[in-house]
């Protein structure tokens, strides 16, 4: 009877375990897992108008590895990640280290770092361009008080993507931010207390203890952050004119799936373009996944 009773007991529970991830299944399902599978029968498709599409094979793919727009793209976004990449882990780590400090006020320091993750995208975008503007532009304005004549940030090919990092890498200190804190304030006070008694310098607290016990939510941090810099689409979008000659060593992967399948609406070829993407972030996220037991300390 008590194993009958107990063998229910489980039963119900796997019902209701099932009942509550059921709309988040099937919302994953619709708009996530769905999506990927029609656009992956789409990449070997051509658009042939009036809606239409025909089967080309692997044509969309063999043209991918010829395309120099797409390699351009490739390595625009190597590039963004590259040095985006270090830069949002390293300030946000550092960020949350001084952020976590008794400090009066540390409230009001905290709101001022995570308001660019709540700020709209346009006016993020709005207030860098203008920024950014080469001729009424606050930097160049600043520069030209001090004797320097500023660059055109958005529109000089050489330099308008390390303006677009500029404000990647600000946009996303903030999140990362908070994640961080969270991982800081797991660490037991003891651990501090021993290392003051022991006469531990603030370096040394930081590079024995801190660092090595916030290695989890810090690897957390460089996935999704990789995967955010290899997804880069919207500071392109927003501060970088199409017609500019700046856009062609700027966009990237995703901004390239956007321009062939919205603006000239050869959607299979787009298709190609996305999961070629798809397909470097899984071997980057596989390849992080395997080399964590080296770093990350659980």
């Amino acid at each position: 009877m008590d194993n009958r009773i107990f063998k229910k007991y489980k039963k119900d529970h796997v019902i209701w375990g099932y009942l509550f991830i059921l709309p988040t299944a099937i919302g994953l399902i619709t708009l996530n897992i769905w999506p990927a599978i029609q656009t992956f029968i789409l990449s070997f498709q051509k658009s042939a108008g009036f809606g239409k599409t025909t089967w080309v094979g692997l044509t969309n793919y063999q043209n991918l590895m010829t395309d120099k727009e797409v390699l351009q793209s490739l390595l625009n976004t190597f590039i963004y990640a590259a040095v985006s990449i270090p830069l949002i882990v390293v300030l946000s780590l550092v960020v949350a280290v001084l952020m976590n400090q008794k400090v009066k006020g540390i409230s009001i320091y905290r709101t001022l770092y995570f308001l660019p993750v709540v700020a709209a995208p346009s006016a993020v975008a709005m207030i860098w361009r203008w920024m950014f503007n080469s001729e009424f532009g606050l930097i160049n304005n600043l520069l030209s008080k001090i004797g320097l004549t500023g660059p055109a940030w958005l529109s000089d090919p050489d330099i308008a993507i390390y303006s677009v990092i500029i404000v990647g890498v600000w946009s996303a200190i903030g999140y990362n931010m908070v994640l961080l804190i969270a991982g800081l304030q797991e660490i037991p006070r003891d651990y501090y207390e021993a290392a003051d008694i022991d006469g531990a310098s603030a370096w040394n607290q930081f590079k024995n203890i801190t660092l090595p016990l916030v290695t989890p939510t810090l690897f957390f941090v460089v996935v999704t952050t990789v995967i955010g810099a290899f997804q880069v689409f919207d500071v392109i979008f927003m501060m970088i004119a199409p017609s500019s000659e700046a856009m062609y060593n700027t966009q990237s992967l995703a901004y390239l799936f956007y321009k062939y399948s919205f603006i000239l609406n050869d959607k299979g070829y787009g298709s190609a373009i996305v999961m070629l993407l798809l397909l470097i972030i899984l071997i980057i996220t596989f390849v992080q996944m395997k080399l964590q037991k080296r770093w990350v300390n659980y």
